[in-house]
C-alpha cells in the first residue's frame, strides 16, 4: 500500500487536555481530520456492522443508544448516545479499566465532512508512561485506514502487522507519535517526559526498542 505520509500527518489536528471525570482527575485526547465524503457516507462507514470490517474491525451488538457492542478482540462497551449522522458516544471497556469516545461528525465548506474523535480515560500509570499517543496514535491509524478505505472502497484491507513495521508505517507512526508529543507539550506537560513518553509509545508501535 502506498500513501502520501505526510499528507495524512498533516491532515490531522491533535490536542490533549486534562479534567475531572466522576470526580477524579481525567486525560482527554482529541483527534480531528476531514474525510472526503459527505456526511451520511460517513456516518454509515463509522456504524454499518458490514462496513467496518473492511477498515477498522468485526463488530457485534446494536449501535443504538443504550445497545451494547463488541470488537472483535477488543474493546466493548455501551453505546450512551447515537443521533445520526452526527453525534455517537459510547463506553470503551478493555482490559478491566473503562473510558470514553464521543465521535462529533459536521460538515464543512467544501463538501467534505469533518470527523473529531475524543478520548476521555481516567488518569493512570499508563498515561504517565505513554502519554496522550497511547490511544492518540491507535486512533490515528485508524483514521487513516478510514480515509483509504473510503478512497479505494474495493481495495484489500492492509494487513496491520505488515504496515506497522513498512518503511511508510514506520514514518506515519513516529510522525503520529511526535505529533502527539507536541500536544502533550502544549497542554502543560514537562517537554523531557514527553519526550520519553513519545519515543515509548512509537516503539509499542513498531515493535521496536525505545
Amino acid at each position: 500500500m502506498k500513501f502520501d505520509v505526510d499528507d495524512h500527518l498533516r491532515a490531522a489536528k491533535r490536542s490533549a487536555s486534562s479534567l475531572e471525570r466522576d470526580g477524579k482527575l481525567a486525560r482527554a485526547v482529541t483527534l480531528v481530520r476531514s474525510c472526503s465524503t459527505k456526511i451520511e457516507d460517513l456516518w454509515d462507514a463509522i456504524t454499518n456492522a458490514k462496513r467496518l470490517p473492511r477498515w477498522f474491525l468485526p463488530i457485534s451488538g446494536k449501535l443504538e443508544t443504550g445497545g451494547s457492542y463488541q470488537l472483535e478482540g477488543n474493546a466493548s462497551g455501551i453505546i450512551t448516545r447515537c443521533d445520526p449522522p452526527t453525534h455517537l458516544a459510547f463506553t470503551w471497556e478493555f482490559g478491566g479499566d473503562v473510558s470514553w469516545v464521543e465521535l462529533r461528525l459536521s460538515r464543512d465548506h467544501t463538501g467534505d465532512t469533518r470527523l473529531a474523535l475524543t478520548h476521555t480515560a481516567l488518569d493512570s500509570e499508563h498515561w504517565a508512561e505513554f502519554g496522550p499517543g497511547a490511544v492518540g496514535v491507535g486512533w490515528e491509524l485508524a483514521a487513516l485506514g478510514l480515509s483509504l478505505y473510503l478512497a479505494q472502497p474495493t481495495a484489500p484491507k492492509p494487513d496491520e502487522a505488515t504496515f506497522s513495521t513498512s518503511p511508510d508505517g514506520k514514518a506515519f507512526i513516529s510522525g503520529s507519535s511526535e505529533g502527539w508529543r507536541e500536544a502533550a507539550v502544549a497542554s502543560g506537560i514537562d517537554p523531557d517526559a514527553a519526550r520519553v513518553a513519545a519515543d515509548r509509545t512509537t516503539a509499542f508501535y513498531t515493535g521496536e526498542s525505545s
